[in-house]
């Protein structure tokens, strides 16, 4: 089954990682489109919050599973598993304002957003996507932690970053 990929370099590894990672993102793009032509941006993204609440929830339980995290590992654990999201291999993010009971997450380059920008258009409105994503995601990997969104399109958001997500150990 993995014969083909068994000799591959390291190097090529990351690089086919990083490829499935961004075939991954084309299709979860493509799915949306047409879902937008079809019926409209709002009945669209209706569609996509439910896709998310059950994808995160499964992508957060093999993260967990593979990094061999226990029940409840805190905030440092969900900070080892955000790194190994499918689009952390093709976004660039960051780990800010650690504290004993919580931090900050930025998304500072987001693929979907760049690329909006890049053809004049205005930010996706990912947030009501988001805040199931990334709270869900958190609870599933330790059920004590609350996520607030700090900002997330279409809010206004720093040159810096696109959203920003607080995870509290509670």
């Amino acid at each position: 089954m993995r014969k083909d990929i068994e000799n591959l370099s390291k190097e090529q590894l990351l690089d086919y990682i990083e490829m499935i990672s961004k075939n991954w993102l084309a299709h979860d793009g493509c799915w949306f489109q047409a879902i937008e032509r079809d019926i409209g941006m709002k009945e669209a993204i209706k569609y996509d919050v439910a896709g998310w609440k059950r994808f995160t929830v499964i992508e957060a339980k093999k993260i967990k599973q593979f990094l061999g995290l226990e029940e409840n590992p805190g905030l440092k654990g969900l900070m080892q598993a955000l790194k190994y999201r499918l689009y952390a291999n093709i976004n660039v993010q960051e780990i800010v304002d650690i504290t004993e009971n919580s931090f900050i997450f930025h998304m500072n380059k987001c693929r979907v957003q760049t690329a909006r920008n890049r053809n004049n258009l205005p930010d996706f409105p990912c947030k009501e996507v988001g805040v199931e994503e990334y709270g869900l995601f958190a609870k599933t990997i330790d059920s004590r932690i609350r996520t607030e969104c700090i900002c997330c399109p279409p809010d206004e958001h720093p040159p810096e970053y696109y959203c920003g997500w607080k995870f509290i150990l509670e």
